[in-house]
């Protein structure tokens, strides 16, 4: 059996694995155990998984994963994400779709807390949700920019999903979440700019929340302080060049802590929640890092991505025509699979292709992720999607889905200002790291 023919058995494997709902980070651990066992021998795949699970947990530079969780998880139990909506519903809340607005706004601050889709739309759902339904929003508008707005989770930095993809290809983890600041802040202005327009064409849709005093506007602006110093020691500080990744990671981490302990909205017990739930999630990062770096090097021996880049680039359909098949493709496997899975999967595969065809991989990282956005809300699987439902279980899942559909327009215009103008999000990098 030749190496190629192994390597499309496991890739199929895989899948298969993964319908059946066996976690990601296990099935490609077992296919790829199986794999190189075949193409070399079963001692070569154990020394590998020796070797790599050890270097991955002795890897300074995966602190960051742990700090920034902790960091986010930290300041939801301490109440800074209902701060800052309240802050945001202050200012926009009284204009027609102020309310949706707001939550968008809310996401992206909170974003750059979390790092993650599930923890933004999650909270943001609980927070604005009963807000939205007293003055009559549609259920489409409210729950369709509670899951768009929960996507900004893996793009605005500190964001997992750069520091997977800069794990995967050995990228600055630094460099991409300056990369993340632009688009993020772009991103968020086409969502508002969405609601706007769809509330203009059926102003029913969501209608003008009550207006508020310029003293609440400040007040509430200053209940929001706490946030918006950690998003500028954290972001501020990698901006500067103050602190490297993982170092901002540990001090804004401690800095949430120490404002939660001091300013009493943060107890023993919700520090232990807050503690239990970033050590799960770690783990389960952690398990679908090992898992991806021994399917790697098994689709390396097996030629497979070789052989994909060969055809592909054999079409003769020039750099961006490539690229947009690469991203057809990230589309068509976010109706089936969940955004990180995707990650690992595919970039043993496409980012050898992106780097020949000479794009910046900061750049296409930045457009990957934004497509693992898209995948996060497209059908059947949708996961802040089904994550919205949980919040809002009286609302159909087919209201949820018609709801974020021109969300999902907005995404492919931003893909699209990313082709046309890459320095959008190379600009920073540039400026800032060289």
């Amino acid at each position: 059996m030749n190496p190629e023919l192994i390597g499309f058995l496991g890739i199929l494997a895989l899948f298969l694995m993964l319908a059946a709902r066996i976690p990601v980070g296990i099935a490609m651990f077992a296919v790829g155990l199986a794999g190189i066992a075949l193409l070399n021998s079963m001692p070569a795949a154990l020394s590998l998984l020796a070797s790599e699970s050890f270097s991955l947990a002795s890897s300074a530079e995966l602190l960051v994963i742990p700090l920034f969780i902790l960091m986010g998880n930290v300041a939801t139990e301490s109440g800074m994400s209902r701060r800052l909506y309240d802050a945001a519903y202050a200012w926009i809340g009284s204009i027609r779709g102020g309310l949706a607005s707001a939550t968008v706004v809310g996401c992206a601050g909170f974003a750059a807390l979390s790092g993650s889709s599930v923890a933004s739309a999650l909270t943001m759902g609980r927070v604005s949700l009963g807000e939205m339904e007293r003055f009559r929003y549609s259920q489409r508008l409210s729950t369709g920019a509670i899951a768009a707005g929960g996507t900004l989770g893996i793009l605005i930095p500190p964001s997992t999903g750069f520091v997977l993809y800069a794990i995967l290809t050995q990228e600055s983890i630094g460099r991409l979440f300056l990369a993340g600041v632009l688009p993020g802040l772009v991103l968020t202005g086409l969502f508002v700019a969405t609601i706007w327009i769809v509330t203009r064409i059926n102003p029913a849709l969501g209608p003008r929340g009550p207006r508020t005093s310029w003293a609440e506007k400040w007040q509430a602006s200053f209940a929001a302080t706490p946030l918006i110093v950690l998003v500028a020691i954290t972001i501020g500080g990698i901006y500067l060049g103050v602190f490297s990744a993982v170092e901002a990671a540990g001090v804004g981490a401690a800095f949430a802590i120490l404002w939660g302990l001091v300013s009493r909205h943060l107890n023993f017990a919700r520090l232990l929640a807050a503690v239990k739930d970033s050590v799960s999630t770690t783990a389960a990062v952690m398990l679908i890092l090992i898992g991806a770096h021994i399917f790697g090097p098994f689709m390396a021996l097996s030629h497979v991505p070789a052989l994909i880049g060969e055809a592909l680039t054999g079409l003769e359909i020039g750099r961006i025509g490539i690229l947009c098949l690469i991203l057809l493709a990230y589309l068509v496997l976010g109706c089936f699979l969940e955004g990180y899975s995707m990650l690992v999967l595919t970039m043993p595969i496409f980012f050898p292709v992106i780097t020949g065809l000479g794009f910046d991989p900061i750049w296409f990282g930045v457009v990957v992720v934004i497509t693992l956005e898209m995948g996060l809300i497209t059908p059947p699987v949708g996961v802040n999607v089904f994550i919205v439902k949980s919040v809002a279980p009286h609302v159909p899942l087919g209201e949820i889905f018609i709801g974020v559909a021109p969300f999902l327009l907005a995404m492919i215009v931003m893909v699209g200002l990313l082709i046309l103008w890459p320095d959008m999000a190379l600009i920073l990098p540039r400026t800032m790291i060289g």
